[in-house]
């Protein structure tokens, strides 16, 4: 049996990775789920090994660039890609790895309140699928990975 990966994009401050991952573990769903650094110090710290910067305009630049070939590398790599955005912290780089994830041909789900229903159309219109929670994210994962 076919071990997917799915890649977790967007918001990084609530449990929601750890919500789906659970529950896909308590399905015994054949999935291995990976995404982007999650503590936010060392997301913003990832260019300082460039050397430092006073500038902060600068140090994020290079911190995305860093960070930039995780991110690539595991969309590249991944079958699926969800995206999570939530209204508290807009993660503006959720769209971005939303719309890199659609350019490489990668099945996308979107999780997102009702809320950002219309301001997420553009993205929701490329996703296949759009969830509101993360067990029908998990709804979603099980019926593809088990039929």
């Amino acid at each position: 049996m076919k071990t997917w990966t799915v890649y977790l994009a967007g918001e990084i401050h609530s449990e929601w990775r750890e919500e789906i991952a659970s529950a896909a573990e308590k399905r015994d769903l054949p999935i291995r789920f990976v995404g982007p650094e999650t503590d936010h110090s060392a997301s913003d710290a990832a260019g300082d090994v460039l050397g430092p910067e006073s500038d902060l305009f600068w140090r994020d630049h290079k911190s995305a660039k860093v960070n930039a070939i995780r991110t690539r590398t595991l969309i590249n790599d991944a079958d699926v890609v969800v995206v999570r955005f939530a209204a508290k912290y807009r993660e503006w780089n959720a769209s971005f790895d939303a719309g890199y994830a659609v350019a490489k041909g990668k099945p996308l789900i979107t999780m997102h309140d009702d809320e950002w229903r219309h301001s997420l159309k553009e993205v929701d219109a490329a996703a296949l699928a759009v969830a509101e929670t993360a067990e029908q994210v998990v709804e979603v994962l099980s019926y593809v990975v088990r039929h």
